[in-house]
C-alpha cells in the first residue's frame, strides 16, 4: 500500500515525505521530528506541538462497500476537526466527511495491523489504518492532542461561565430586600433563575458528550468489524445503534435479575412465612361498604397567577441547581387534590387490560400484553394538562380501593388471531355488564418510610392468580425552570399460574415551565424483564427537544433474549395514540383516550380510618376546591406539624416505626399477606 504523509506546522513550510517512516531521513520534518516508540511528537517549538497540521493518505473502512478505501485525511487543529477527501487533489473542495474532535476518543485496534479508531462525541466514528506503526502512532498522538486541547478549552469556558454566573448571583443577593431595586425584584429573580438554568443545560450537554464518547468507544471495541450485519437479529429495519443498545440493556437486566430478586424465588417462598402477628391480623376492607368513586380530580387551572408567580420566584431564588426538594415545603396552590398514594391507584384505571396479561397462551404473548398494559397505564394517572403535585403522603398513611371487572371485559388489546378485533370495538364497551360475574381487583398502598419517602403499593386478583408489588420513592431535583422527579425503586408482577415474575422500573417525571403554564412530561428508559421466559422489554419515554419535536413520545421493543429476536415494537404518545407492530406482521393502533375507564370503589369518608388518604386530607382538599388557599395551607401545615411531633416522640422513646401492611425485605418492601406467600 503506497501512502503519502504531509506534515505541516503553524508558521513553517510544509514538508512532504513518503509513508515509509522506517527510514530516519523520512521522519524528519522541516520544523520538527517524530520519535518512534515514545508515543509523542517532539518539536523545536513545544507551544506549536498541540496545533500541528497533519494531512496524508490513510485507509478508511466503509460499511457501504464493506472494505478499505484510500482517502486523503486532513487534521485541522484550529477547527478541531478530522476531515477526509477522495484524494489530495480534491482537498480544496467540500470534504466527504468529518469528525469533531472535541471530547473524542482515539484508540488502537488489534483487528488489523496499524489500525486505530477515532470516535466522536456524537457517536460517529472512523476506522482507519496506517502503513506502519510509526505512521499510526503519529496520527493517534496528534489527534489525541487536538482532542484534549479543544476539550480542555470547553471545560475552561464552562469554568469561566460558572464564575460569571456566581458573580451575577452575588450581585443580586447583595442588593437590599426593599427599595426601587431590590434583591426580590421579579425581573432580577427571573434573570437569576434563567442564568442558572442555562448554565445547567450547558453542563448537561458537556456531560452527555463525554458519556457518548465512552459508550461509542466501547461499542467499537466490541463490534469486531461486523459492519452493518450487526443488526440482522431481526428482519425488520431499525436503527443499528438503537437495536444494539436494547440488546445490551436486555441482557444486563436479565443477568442481574437472578441475583437481585432471590427473595421472590419459589425456593425462598417455601421458606418464607409471615412472622409478624400484628400485621397478620390487620383489618381488611369490607367490600360491601365500598361505593363507586365519583371524584374526577380534574385540574382546571390555566396557569400560575401573578401573585403566585411572585411566591414561586422568591422560592426559586433560595434554591440551587441540583438541590434535592424532598424536604422543601412548596406552595399550597400548586397541589393536586389527591394523595400520591391515590395517584398510584389510578395506574390501574384499565384493570381489564391488566387482568388479561395472565391469560396469554405463551410467554411471548404474556410479555407483550404486559407491555401493552404498561404503555396505557400512565395517561389516567395524570389529571389535566397543568402540572400539579399530589400531596406528599405522611408516614402511616394508606389508601385502599377495589375494582369490579366484568369477566367478559377481560380480553387482551391484541388477539391471537391473524385478524384481531379493532381497538375501536373494544373501546366502545361499557364498564358494566348486567347478569355476568366479575373479578375483584384489590389495591392497597401505604407510606412505609418518611426519609426517604418510600411508598409501597400492592394489587391482587385471587381469581386470576395475579398480583403486583411495588416500592418506590420520589426524589425531586431543582433544574432551573423545571423540576425533575425520579422514581426510585421497582415493581414485580407475579403470574402465579405460570410461576413467572416480571421485574419493572418506572420513568422519571418533569414539571416544565413552572413560571407560566406548567406541564408534565415523562422521560427516561425503563426495563421490564422476565428471567424465567427470557423475554425483556425496553421502554423509552422521550422528552421534548428544546426546539421542535413532539411531546409525550414513547417507544418500546419486546425481545426474546436467547435468540436476540425482536417480537414486538411500539411507538406513539403515552397519553394519545400508540401503534404496535408484531413479528407476525400484524399491526394495531390503540387510542388511550378511548379506552374504557372502570371506576374504582372506595369506602365513604365516615367509614375510613383516620390515616386513610381521603379522610386524612379531606380539609385540605375541601379548601382547595373552594379556592381558599390560606385555609388549605393551614390544614396542610397542621398535618405536617403533627407528623414532626410524632417523629420526635418516637426518637425520644427509641421507638421504630412499624408499617401496617408492608414488611421490609432486603432493599424493598413487600405486602405482608401477598398471594405468593399464601399460595
Amino acid at each position: 500500500m503506497e501512502n503519502t504523509l504531509n506534515v505541516s506546522h503553524s508558521g513553517s513550510s510544509k514538508g512532504k515525505c513518503s509513508a515509509d517512516l522506517g527510514n530516519p531521513a523520512h521522519r524528519q520534518a522541516r520544523s520538527g521530528s517524530y520519535s518512534p516508540g515514545t508515543g509523542a511528537v517532539s518539536d523545536t517549538h513545544p507551544s506549536q506541538t498541540q496545533k500541528r497540521h497533519l494531512e496524508g493518505v490513510l485507509n478508511k473502512y466503509t460499511n457501504l462497500l464493506q472494505g478499505w478505501q484510500n482517502r486523503y485525511f486532513v487534521l485541522d487543529p484550529e477547527l478541531g476537526q478530522l476531515q477526509y477527501f477522495i484524494n489530495e487533489h480534491s482537498k480544496n473542495q467540500k470534504p466527504r466527511g468529518s469528525l469533531p474532535l472535541i471530547g473524542s476518543s482515539v484508540a488502537p485496534s488489534d483487528e488489523f495491523p496499524y489500525m486505530f479508531t477515532v470516535c466522536a462525541a456524537n457517536g460517529d466514528f472512523f476506522k482507519l489504518r496506517a502503513s506502519d506503526a510509526c505512521e499510526q502512532q503519529m496520527w493517534m498522538t496528534q489527534l489525541q492532542l487536538c482532542a484534549r486541547r479543544h476539550s480542555d478549552g470547553s471545560a475552561k469556558v464552562m469554568s469561566q461561565a460558572e464564575g460569571q454566573q456566581k458573580n451575577l448571583v452575588n450581585s443580586i443577593e447583595s442588593l437590599p430586600s426593599r427599595g426601587p431595586l431590590s434583591s426580590l425584584d421579579q425581573d432580577l429573580l427571573l434573570l437569576k433563575a434563567t442564568s442558572a438554568a442555562t448554565l445547567s443545560c450547558l453542563g448537561e450537554c458537556l456531560s452527555i458528550l463525554q458519556h457518548n464518547v465512552c459508550q461509542a468507544a466501547q461499542h467499537i471495541t466490541h463490534s469486531h468489524m461486523q459492519g452493518s450485519n450487526t443488526d440482522n437479529v431481526s428482519n425488520w429495519s431499525r436503527p443499528k445503534t438503537a437495536s444494539e443498545g436494547h440488546v445490551k440493556i436486555g441482557e444486563l437486566t436479565r443477568n442481574n435479575t437472578s441475583t437481585r430478586h432471590q427473595p421472590h424465588s419459589p425456593l425462598h417462598r417455601n421458606n418464607e412465612r409471615l412472622k409478624d402477628t400484628e400485621n397478620s391480623s390487620s383489618e381488611s376492607v369490607d367490600s360491601s361498604e365500598e361505593i363507586t368513586d365519583t371524584e374526577d380530580n380534574e385540574e382546571e387551572d390555566l396557569g400560575v397567577l401573578d401573585d403566585q408567580r411572585s411566591i414561586i420566584l422568591h422560592l426559586l431564588s433560595q434554591l440551587k441547581l441540583g438541590m434535592d426538594l424532598t424536604r422543601v415545603v412548596l406552595p399550597t396552590f400548586i397541589l393536586e387534590k389527591r394523595s400520591l398514594l391515590e395517584m398510584y391507584a389510578n395506574f390501574m384505571a384499565h384493570p381489564d387490560v391488566f387482568l388479561a396479561i395472565t391469560s396469554g397462551v405463551t410467554a411471548e404473548e404474556r410479555m407483550i400484553r404486559f407491555v401493552e398494559y404498561y404503555l396505557t397505564a400512565f395517561h389516567e394517572g395524570r389529571k389535566g394538562a397543568v402540572a400539579k403535585k399530589p400531596y406528599n403522603p405522611i408516614l402511616g398513611e394508606s389508601f385502599q380501593c377495589t375494582w369490579d371487572v366484568p369477566q367478559d371485559k377481560v380480553r387482551p388489546l391484541r388477539t391471537t388471531s391473524s385478524s384481531p378485533a379493532p381497538a375501536a370495538a373494544h373501546s366502545t364497551q361499557t364498564a358494566s355488564n348486567e347478569g355476568l360475574g366479575s373479578y375483584q381487583l384489590r389495591f392497597v398502598a401505604e407510606q412505609v418510610s418518611h426519609h426517604p419517602p418510600v411508598s409501597g403499593f400492592y394489587c391482587e386478583c385471587k381469581e386470576q392468580q395475579i398480583c403486583v408489588n411495588t416500592h418506590v420513592w420520589t426524589k425531586s431535583k431543582f433544574m432551573g425552570m423545571s423540576i425533575g422527579v425520579s422514581m426510585v425503586g421497582e415493581g414485580v408482577l407475579h403470574l402465579l399460574e405460570h410461576d413467572e415474575e416480571y421485574v419493572f422500573t418506572l420513568p422519571s417525571a418533569y414539571a416544565r415551565s413552572i413560571l407560566t403554564v406548567p406541564w408534565v412530561e415523562l422521560g427516561g428508559k425503563v426495563s421490564i424483564c422476565c428471567a424465567k421466559s427470557g423475554y425483556s422489554s425496553t421502554v423509552t419515554f422521550h422528552t421534548k427537544p428544546f426546539y421542535g419535536g413532539k411531546v409525550h413520545r414513547v417507544t418500546a421493543e419486546v425481545k426474546h433474549n436467547p435468540s436476540a429476536t425482536i417480537v414486538c415494537k411500539a411507538q406513539g404518545e403515552w397519553n394519545g395514540t400508540l401503534e404496535f407492530t408484531y413479528s407476525s406482521g400484524e399491526t394495531k393502533v390503540i387510542d388511550t383516550s378511548k379506552l374504557p375507564v372502570i371506576k374504582k370503589k372506595i369506602r365513604p369518608l365516615e367509614k375510613q380510618g383516620q390515616y386513610e388518604s381521603r379522610r386524612l386530607w379531606q380539609h385540605v382538599t375541601a379548601a382547595l376546591k373552594a379556592g381558599d388557599i390560606d385555609a388549605a395551607s393551614e390544614h396542610k401545615h397542621q398535618l405536617e406539624e403533627k407528623q414532626r411531633r410524632e417523629g420526635k416522640q418516637r426518637t425520644a422513646s427509641s421507638t421504630t416505626w412499624k408499617p401496617k401492611y408492608f414488611i421490609k425485605e432486603g432493599d424493598g418492601w413487600v405486602y405482608h399477606n401477598s398471594l405468593w406467600k399464601t399460595k
